[in-house]
């Protein structure tokens, strides 16, 4: 029953052990709110709903803490666009709207919300107390010029680098920032002064002026804020790795924070065999994503790959997940109507199969647990198949055991009012009729017009199963 994560920073796969027993601490760098929810945000906020249902069901109790990074150099230059465009919508007021785009995405996609949710702009003192700590210790400078900027001192931190196992000699300079008093180019912002031109509602006071938080200290102060000084998993895309992660660890190490114990990365996500980009214009959005399939297939198909492996989204993609996922459905709904009115019919074990469990703490291999998975599923028909319902039933409770942890389970209400739920009751109207007209046929031993209608359902991919309680249909995969 032990965990393993392959933790970033040691480059290798180690057993999971908190720092509190029964509890994991898991902080997760959440999306800096400048426009519409992409493909590999949802992605990356899957992956870490699935470590955190793992994690619960092998006992944890699960603090999982997701940040909004809620001001940005990007959100005032959007902002500003937007104005210039005519449109009166403030920068705090952009960031907001874009922030319930992503809370959609996650609750369409069953993402359990966070623990906590902290925005950047609530932890402003935390962030300042940080610096001023930074300063003192002989690790931080304010600029010399008035500015009021902020920079870490890159060569006063010998490990730095750590994280990525980067010397700092092969570093380029950090582009976080206006370089105009840096003493390294390579030195990175923890206060932006305030600049000319920029609206005062985008600054806060502080010791070296007015102005407001660089990028990667807000990390540090909100980690240590709801999670302690030391917690027990970071986590992230791994585009984060450097320089975020890097700056994020140097500074938290450097005012006397233990931080993370671990640190996760999942992969990204191409498209059509290319990195997206915006300068490629090949972005897929979270909202044409699930306009392309039901919310449970896009989450079957986000979460299918190895989380730290690279997945690529191309046409066919979705359609992959949607067979899968009838599959598991079509033996749900079968199994189901068997054991209807038999000693099986009780819910049964909520235990997955030792198989999955060992799937899921070996790194969270969700591949090899999804075959696990299938494998059951077929099992389960072949029993149904033998009249065996014993087996039958054991092989529905591991099926909905393993949905469960997955967040995928077809009868969960989460996916019961999916936008095709108006497709598919119509489906069922017009396709039951014609099953009642079969039966009657049969019953009037007008079998010719029975096989007319069987092989016309067929035709439009539609299975008939003829059971003792009645023929049922299904689509076929």
């Amino acid at each position: 029953m032990t965990v393993r994560l392959y933790d970033t920073r040691a480059q290798a796969l180690r057993d999971f052990t908190p720092l509190v027993g029964g509890a994991v601490g898991l902080y997760v760098c959440g999306p800096t709110v400048q426009s519409s929810p992409h493909i590999g945000h949802l992605r990356s906020a899957l992956v870490y709903d699935q470590l955190r249902r793992w994690f619960s069901y092998r006992g944890y109790d699960v603090t999982l803490v997701r940040n909004v990074t809620d001001i940005d150099d990007k959100i005032l230059v959007n902002a500003a666009l937007a104005q210039q465009g005519g449109s009166s919508e403030q920068w705090w007021a952009l960031a907001y709207r874009y922030e319930l785009e992503f809370t959609a995405g996650y609750t369409a996609l069953g993402i359990l919300p966070p623990t906590y949710e902290p925005r950047a702009t609530a932890s402003i003192p935390q962030m300042q107390e940080i610096i001023q700590r930074l300063i003192e210790g002989g690790h931080a400078y304010a600029a010399a010029d008035g500015s009021g900027d902020v920079y870490f001192d890159v060569t006063n931190w010998p490990a730095y680098g750590e994280l990525t196992r980067q010397s700092i000699d092969n570093m380029e300079a950090a582009a976080d920032a206006d370089p105009r008093a840096k003493r390294d180019p390579r030195d990175f912002a923890l206060w932006k002064g305030r600049k000319a031109g920029e609206p005062e509602s985008v600054s806060w006071q502080s010791p070296w002026g007015a102005g407001r938080p660089g990028w990667h200290i807000e990390c540090s102060a909100m980690s240590a804020r709801y999670l302690g000084q030391h917690f027990d998993i970071h986590g992230g895309g791994l585009d984060l790795r450097f320089p975020h992660h890097e700056n994020e660890l140097a500074q938290s190490n450097a005012v006397g924070y233990g931080f993370a114990n671990y640190w996760v990365h999942n992969g990204l996500v191409h498209v059509n065999g290319q990195k997206m980009s915006k300068s490629l214009g090949n972005s897929v959005y979270a909202a044409e994503l699930l306009a392309e399939a039901p919310p449970l297939a896009v989450r079957y198909y986000l979460g299918a790959a190895h989380y730290r492996s690279t997945i690529d989204y191309h046409d066919g993609s979705l359609a992959e997940a949607e067979a899968a996922l009838e599959r598991i459905t079509g033996f749900l709904d079968r199994v189901q109507r068997r054991l209807a009115d038999t000693r099986f019919s009780g819910a049964g074990s909520e235990s997955v199969p030792e198989a999955f469990a060992d799937a899921m703490d070996d790194d969270l291999a969700v591949p090899q647990a999804l075959g696990v998975l299938h494998e059951t599923v077929r099992a389960g028909n072949a029993a149904l198949d033998d009249e065996d319902l014993a087996a039958a039933a054991s092989a529905r409770s591991a099926v909905v055991a393993m949905t469960e942890v997955l967040g995928i389970n077809p009868a969960s209400p989460q996916w019961s009012n999916g936008a095709d739920a108006p497709a598919r009751r119509a489906l069922a109207t017009l396709v039951e009729r014609l099953i009642e007209g079969r039966q009657a046929a049969r019953t009037n031993r007008d079998y010719a017009e029975a096989d007319r209608i069987r092989d016309e359902l067929a035709v439009a991919g539609i299975t008939i199963e003829d059971t003792p309680t009645g023929a049922h249909w299904s689509v076929e995969s």
